[in-house]
């Protein structure tokens, strides 16, 4: 079975490593006694407070089952491994949108820990494919839904 790198950075690491031991260490706790407890309510085929917890114990160990995958398959970016000179996963990336003029700091991570809601976007990501790599003062196009965007690569961060 040939499973798929995963990219993270020290903190997504650090994030990944807590949620799964606290997933195996509480949460499969937590939902065991729930399951126990329902069971003491009698007749479980129409137990809606059993189907609920055998739901939730699911949706725990395949969780686990990911987390744990990821983790096997981690590549992990070190602070003195990224290069500052180009754009590489890892790094703080302040770009801005010359028909707008608005400038925005991106971290580029992998496609596991992106969330744009943080200003952290993948790799793989429309803009992440089109500014690795590139150098301070890049011009880059973005082709997005909308169009064709440029942005101008103004500085490269750990």
């Amino acid at each position: 079975m040939n499973d798929k790198e995963t990219i993270l950075t020290q903190d997504g690491l650090k994030k990944y490593e807590e949620e799964l031991e606290n997933l195996k260490s509480v949460k499969r706790r937590e939902v065991a006694e729930r399951i126990k407890i329902a069971i003491g309510y009698g007749d479980i085929s129409e137990n809606s407070e059993y189907e609920d917890a055998k739901n939730e114990q699911a949706f725990i160990e395949g969780r686990i089952i990911t987390l744990e995958k990821m983790l096997r398959n981690a590549r992990i970016i070190n602070n003195d491994e990224i290069d500052v000179d180009t754009v590489s996963v890892g790094c703080t990336v302040t770009v801005e949108d010359l028909e707008f003029g608005d400038r925005v700091d991106y971290t580029i991570v992998g496609t596991a820990e992106s969330n744009p809601f943080e200003n952290k976007i993948s790799n793989e990501s429309p803009l992440g494919k089109a500014i690795l790599g590139m150098k301070k003062g890049t011009v880059v196009e973005v082709n997005v839904p909308a169009g064709n965007i440029q942005y101008k690569i103004v500085d490269i961060k750990k």
